[in-house]
């Protein structure tokens, strides 16, 4: 049943390559190795639009700042400065980014047909129950909270780099994951 894939411990879930080997990547994009960027691109991308749906709701806004991150990770890797970081880094250019477009298009609620619900995230659900319940699990959880596990259980992320990405001390961090967890194994039984 879906719920059991909801859980960060699913074993279906992608991961992204080491840090290492992102940082590679990443020196490769700033010596003019397009082959890098293609790599970068299918190693994150899924992870980067996930992240980028979490915050704008909205299946083509999410495409848009996918793009518009590359593009920025294309423009500054001459200047990134290895930390043991590079999801991070990635991920907070998309933050920025989202958050730039969704001030941008002065929309911060999503709107009827293109809304996060009526995406190709949940038509890539073939079951019609468990894209209802995957709907009602999604308006279950606060935005902030889809982002913590979304970054938790999909991105592969720490709870210490998730404070870090979201400006939020570990301890929110730590209980609102657990908090949601919780409410999606609940939620999970009750249907």
């Amino acid at each position: 049943m879906f719920c059991v894939m909801m859980l960060p411990e699913a074993e279906s879930v992608k991961r992204a390559p080491s840090p290492a080997t992102l940082e590679a990547m990443i020196k490769g994009i700033a010596e003019g190795n397009m082959t890098a960027l293609h790599d970068l691109y299918d190693a994150v991308s899924g992870a980067v639009y996930g992240f980028a749906l979490s915050i704008t709701r909205s299946a083509h806004d999410a495409e848009d700042v996918l793009q518009e991150t590359f593009l920025t990770v294309h423009g500054g890797a001459a200047s990134y400065t290895a930390h043991g970081k590079p999801m991070a880094w990635i991920l907070r250019i998309a933050r920025n980014h989202a958050l730039m477009h969704l001030r941008r298009m002065k929309r911060y609620a999503p709107n009827g047909d293109d809304s996060l619900y009526n995406s190709e995230a949940l038509s890539r659900v073939d079951d019609a129950e468990e894209r209802i319940l995957l709907k009602g699990l999604l308006e279950s959880l606060t935005e902030q909270e889809r982002q913590i596990v979304m970054l938790r259980a999909v991105v592969g992320m720490r709870s210490r780099e998730i404070a870090e990405l979201l400006h939020l001390p570990l301890g929110t961090v730590l209980s609102k994951y657990s908090r949601s967890i919780k409410k999606l194994q609940e939620l999970c039984e009750e249907k």
